[in-house]
């Protein structure tokens, strides 16, 4: 699995549809998607998921309308429940000349009862891509792994986190174990070293993914988000995080270098905590999308990363309504990488 920064040839996208995830925000989503579009079409192919050719007319009028090149633009109709791409896709790996791709099966978080649609996705997103799939399983069970929940430097070292890979609530696969998971990780991702993570962040409906916590930005560097308000349900769970990550070698056995990334202040939804986190951002072709949410730590982390991405161009999304689905701008990304 290549690292996130390394060559796309498209980024992919699924168009919001459910109006449940976003309770009287949809509309505000719609041109959220269309910002992240916008961004995205200049430096590499987007290929857009839409459920009918009157959701990809509609779709088509808004991006004109912002001046989208939409050249740079290719849309698929494919059924969807929900447009968690990172989730519901196929992670692609390469070997150099080959991109092939890895179809996980999803059951929504083993949390919402409606992902018949979605469990299909990450197939049909490979046959379109023209790629080979392959479907992990374990003991005669297909695998069930999401996209949030890993990140790799590209070199054999992978980052998760305990309470979503063998939480004991999170119905994903029981009965697996530590080291099986391991060895299901090296055998489809090549990964050589896992550095096991203990939480995810409070508000997280996926159980603990780990691009709410911690990511790679460099073959030995990790951004990891701190909450210094001893009084934040974040402050030690992503305290014990920050630990393990500073005490954590790469698959050569070298220490990491982990800069903290501020959290922006608590969002709700009602009574709802939101798992609003600048880690939840999105490495294209020269270009890093980073969420946003009206709040002052917002200009330390742009900072954080133009200082770590000097040949990338660093833009703001405002997510403060994305968030309010429970996720941000790399839960709905999904990199398609380029073969040499």
């Amino acid at each position: 699995m290549p690292a996130e920064w390394e060559p796309h040839d498209a980024t992919w996208l699924a168009w919001p549809h459910n109006r449940q995830d976003w309770p009287g925000k949809l509309a505000s989503i719609h041109w959220a998607y269309v910002e992240i579009v916008r961004h995205l079409c200049r430096r590499e192919l987007v290929r857009v998921i839409v459920e009918s050719s009157r959701h990809e007319e509609r779709i088509h009028r808004m991006l004109e309308q912002a001046r989208v090149d939409l050249s740079r633009v290719a849309f698929h109709r494919v059924a969807t429940d929900r447009s968690w791409l990172r989730d519901s896709g196929p992670i692609f790996v390469t070997n150099g000349s080959d991109v092939e791709a890895v179809c996980w099966r999803f059951n929504a978080w083993a949390r919402y009862s409606n992902w018949s649609r979605d469990e299909k996705v990450a197939d049909r997103i490979a046959r379109l891509a023209g790629v080979r799939a392959w479907r992990p399983s374990c003991a005669g069970r297909r695998v069930v792994l999401e996209g949030g929940s890993v990140d790799v430097n590209g070199r054999g070292t992978l980052l998760t986190t305990e309470e979503c890979l063998l939480g004991e609530k999170q119905q994903r696969n029981p009965g697996l174990n530590k080291g099986q998971v391991e060895e299901i990780l090296g055998d489809y991702l090549n990964v050589r070293r896992v550095v096991w993570l203990a939480k995810g962040i409070a508000g997280d409906d996926t159980g603990g993914h780990v691009d709410a916590v911690a990511r790679f930005v460099g073959p030995r560097t990790v951004v990891a988000a701190v909450e210094p308000d001893r009084g934040d349900p974040n402050h030690a769970p992503l305290k014990q995080n920050l630990q393990r990550l500073r005490a954590a070698k790469d698959q050569d056995g070298r220490r990491l270098d982990v800069v903290e990334l501020p959290m922006p202040r608590p969002l709700y939804f009602e009574r709802y905590r939101l798992p609003a986190s600048y880690a939840n951002f999105y490495i294209a072709n020269g270009l890093v999308l980073v969420p946003t949410f009206n709040d002052p730590n917002d200009r330390v982390a742009l900072d954080v990363f133009g200082k770590l991405f000097p040949d990338r161009e660093v833009v703001g999304i405002h997510s403060v309504d994305l968030a309010w689905g429970f996720g941000t701008i790399h839960c709905c990304t999904q990199q398609q990488p380029a073969a040499e």
